[in-house]
């Protein structure tokens, strides 16, 4: 019988289900375990290999008809944001994010099911318990943290740090080459502060200051209205067949 390292990756297809974004598509996903001691260089690999995390699954689209998911990242250094992205920074500046350990909580979770039941009330993730939720925000072998939004206090100025509850949340890998937004959500009553594209933004920033090239956005599907956001920021690299390909 053939025996197998613990930290040799081993890749699994999953069987055809219906597609979220397209419909009248079904998806499969091939996946492969991120732990052991070689998990965080297996998700720089992979993510730059058009993969994306999820706790300690890393996956990438596998459909046999269809190649409309892409991954995108966007090109930090040349990034300069429109009108319109500096009119969101501008209603937002009373914000700050602040990185934390992963670590869930109560509150996150009360935000995490306000968001759901606002904005994807049909989706995948709405069964998810409290349980679940801490599985997705802990269970990580690969350098995560969370970045929290809150409003800007008295103290800001002096410790950097917001105050009351969290607005807006985001989990966040820290890879060699970029960062990679894996999930955020915020508090659907504050929508009108586009609160997705504000932690876009402050993501740019922030792989900008520690000198990291990228921001790895997840999958751009051409044609899906939920991802057509992904496409407004530009300079942007796809991942195609030949490679990565810049997009202006």
């Amino acid at each position: 019988m053939t025996s197998h390292p613990r930290d040799t990756p081993q890749f699994y297809l999953t069987a055809p289900s219906p597609c979220p974004y397209l419909p009248g598509q079904e998806e499969r996903k091939v996946f492969t375990h991120l732990v052991g001691r070689r998990a965080r260089d297996l998700n720089e690999i992979l993510t730059q290999g058009g993969f994306r995390r999820s706790q300690t699954i890393a996956y990438r689209p596998a459909c046999e008809t269809c190649r409309a998911c892409i991954s995108v990242r966007v090109v930090v250094a040349d990034f300069l944001p429109s009108a319109s992205h500096r009119r969101i920074l501008q209603r937002n500046a009373d914000l700050i994010g602040n990185p934390e350990p992963n670590r869930p909580a109560s509150e996150q979770y009360a935000l995490f099911r306000r968001y759901l039941d606002a904005r994807h009330g049909d989706g995948g993730m709405v069964d998810m318990t409290v349980l679940d939720y801490a599985m997705m925000i802990e269970d990580s072998h690969v350098d995560t943290h969370l970045v929290a939004y809150r409003r800007r206090g008295p103290d800001t100025a002096i410790n950097g740090r917001g105050t009351g509850l969290t607005v807006a949340l985001c989990l966040t890998d820290v890879l060699s080459d970029g960062l990679s937004m894996v999930y955020s959500f915020y508090d659907p009553a504050e929508a009108q502060r586009s609160l997705g594209t504000f932690m876009i933004l402050d993501h740019i920033r922030r792989a900008a200051s520690l000198g990291l090239p990228y921001l790895y956005l997840g999958y751009w599907v051409d044609g899906s209205r939920k991802m057509d956001y992904k496409a407004r920021f530009r300079p942007q690299e796809r991942l195609m067949g030949p490679g990565w390909q810049r997009v202006e």
